[in-house]
């Protein structure tokens, strides 16, 4: 019950939160208003996965449950924030596939992560990997504001967009790295 867990644990519990609101905005018809209290609570939660490690590392409380829970939070936030606004028609057309491109990284890496956790082989977060985590979180937080903030600055949904294509991109390039450094692994333990 260390205080980086209890963010990590918060960042969780954000996720539905957010869902909620879109969920409500957009299907319940409860007004644009809804999406800023989503954008309230995912900042809130983006803001704790920098903290968390932070303090973790800063206080040496760092711990298993943490290292596991962090990378999975992110993944929840992220993944679920790009599902509802899939569903509401924030993200339509080609960008689907922008954000195709960073659910199944996300799922393929997680399983190369339990692979080679079980071979005792650690692959650490590269610098890269930490700015399309904060690229990820950027452009969801843009597009959950989305049509609510195009009422007051035309054209936020569109560098939303924008912005969420830049994080595929490194998406993709961070995948292949880390399928790269777990491929001799894979490759090893068929011969």
């Amino acid at each position: 019950m260390s205080l980086p867990n209890i963010l990590t644990y918060g960042r969780c519990v954000a996720v539905p939160l957010v869902a909620a609101c879109l969920f409500w905005s957009d299907i319940l018809e409860g007004g644009l208003w809804l999406r800023w209290i989503a954008v309230a609570l995912y900042v809130v939660a983006a803001v704790t996965d920098f903290f968390d490690g932070y303090l973790a590392r800063a206080w040496s409380q760092q711990s298993a449950i943490g290292r596991m829970l962090d990378p999975i939070a992110d993944k929840l936030l992220v993944s679920a924030s790009l599902l509802m606004l899939a569903s509401d028609g924030t993200i339509r057309g080609w960008s689907l596939w922008a954000a195709l491109v960073i659910l199944c990284r996300e799922i393929l890496v997680s399983g190369l992560r339990e692979f080679l956790a079980e071979l005792r082989v650690s692959v650490p977060v590269t610098r890269l990997a930490k700015w399309k985590t904060t690229a990820q979180l950027v452009a969801v937080g843009v597009l959950l504001a989305g049509p609510a903030a195009d009422l007051v600055v035309p054209g936020i949904t569109l560098f939303g967009i924008g912005l969420l294509w830049i994080a595929a991109l490194l998406t993709l390039y961070t995948g292949w790295d880390y399928f790269r450094a777990g491929a001799r692994h894979l490759i090893g333990d068929e011969a």
